[in-house]
């Protein structure tokens, strides 16, 4: 069973509280992200459940085990690093091969703890046992990287070392992956590569991973739900689809993708649009949501928002007057940087090829309908 239950838990170091009553419910065969800004509690909660750190208090289960208090190597945890630790003097096939060769030392006689110890001294000591050598080549060929079984580990991309710490991390056959930023060392292109390759590694053996990142992207397109954390407390766990949509609070709104963010009054209840909202600059909006406050936040996503340029507007009421301020050019679309009287709204436009780009002290209206007003 490679379902993780962590109940509770508490840490604090030197009475500085690290973690503050974590309760998650990871399921059996689910990708799961921890998500947030550094020093957030995120990489503590995962120490935490491989056992790298003692909990202060709060219980952690690993299937219908629970593992607070057992040695990190008996939870049946694999783990890749940030910096994937690798040993350059052993070869790939090697470094695949470490975890198995201490568990034959740990398990084995007096002449198989010879054996290993020989081997891992010197290769030409001790041979690598037939059983040992097909998982070891089964692994590294599930990782793509058979061909290069021979290879160190200072002749490999950072690419290939990342799925070289992979498959040794898998070849233990553990009950649960742990992943801690194991794409931060990677420039943007790999990184958006690895993501794919990850993930499809991980539905096609279905092993339960907890990913650890502090990249809203890498959660929200490798996950099947994530855990947003703040302070060292969870914020929000929910699909990367509701934490987009429906953020419970600014922080998650702000962290997660872009976001205009306006306080503002509720005027009106149960209108035909929905709630009405007047802001701080007298402009009203209606939003498709009900609230029990009189005062509120609401976020807009940029993408939410129709821009026309004025005179070109279609014939509706609730359009917003504007002016561009700055035109950023952005590949797929244009991030418009629109003022509204003493409000100053992101709008991204999808780019179409040869479109022109709008200037700065263009007139333009924005239309916003009440679905995408979203209320705190």
């Amino acid at each position: 069973m490679g379902s993780v239950l962590v109940k509770n838990l508490h840490k604090q170091f030197s009475g500085v509280t690290a973690l503050e009553d974590v309760n998650l419910e990871i399921r059996e065969g689910e990708f799961f992200a921890l998500l947030g800004p550094s020093g957030c509690g995120k990489t503590t909660t995962m120490r935490c459940i491989a056992g790298f750190e003692t909990p202060t208090s709060g219980n952690i289960y690993i299937g219908d085990r629970e593992v607070s208090k057992v040695p990190a190597n008996q939870r049946n945890c694999g783990m890749v690093f940030q910096s994937y630790a690798l040993f350059p003097h052993l070869t790939v096939a090697e470094n695949v091969a470490y975890s198995l060769n201490i568990r034959r030392y740990e398990q084995g006689g007096i002449g198989s703890k010879l054996g290993v110890l020989a081997h891992m001294l010197n290769r030409r000591l001790g041979k690598m046992p037939k059983d040992v050598e097909q998982k070891v080549r089964d692994s590294l060929d599930f990782v793509e990287l058979g061909h290069l079984a021979d290879r160190l580990p200072g002749q490999l991309s950072g690419g290939q070392q990342q799925r070289v710490a992979l498959a040794r991390a898998l070849i233990m056959e553990p009950a649960v992956l742990l992943m801690d930023e194991p794409l931060s060392n990677l420039d943007k292109k790999l990184r958006n590569s690895m993501r794919v390759t990850i993930r499809q590694i991980q539905q096609k053996i279905g092993i339960t991973t907890i990913f650890v990142t502090h990249d809203q992207e890498e959660a929200m397109s490798m996950a099947d739900r994530v855990a947003v954390m703040e302070g060292g407390k969870l914020v929000q766990v929910d699909t990367p689809t509701n934490l987009y949509s429906r953020p419970v609070s600014r922080f998650v709104a702000d962290f997660v993708g872009s976001s205009n963010i306006y306080k503002g009054f509720v005027k009106n209840q149960g209108t035909e649009k929905g709630t009405l909202i007047q802001l701080s600059d007298q402009q009203l909006l209606y939003s498709a949501f009900d609230t029990t406050k009189s005062e509120v936040e609401i976020i807009i996503r940029p993408e939410s928002i129709q821009l026309y340029e004025a005179g070109k507007e279609p014939e509706e009421t609730g359009l917003l007057d504007g002016t561009i301020t700055m035109s950023t050019y952005m590949g797929p679309s244009i991030r418009y940087d629109v003022q509204v009287g003493n409000l100053a709204f992101e709008v991204d436009k999808t780019y179409e090829g040869g479109m022109p780009l709008l200037s700065p002290g263009t007139s333009v209206k924005l239309a916003i309908e009440p679905e995408r007003v979203v209320i705190l």
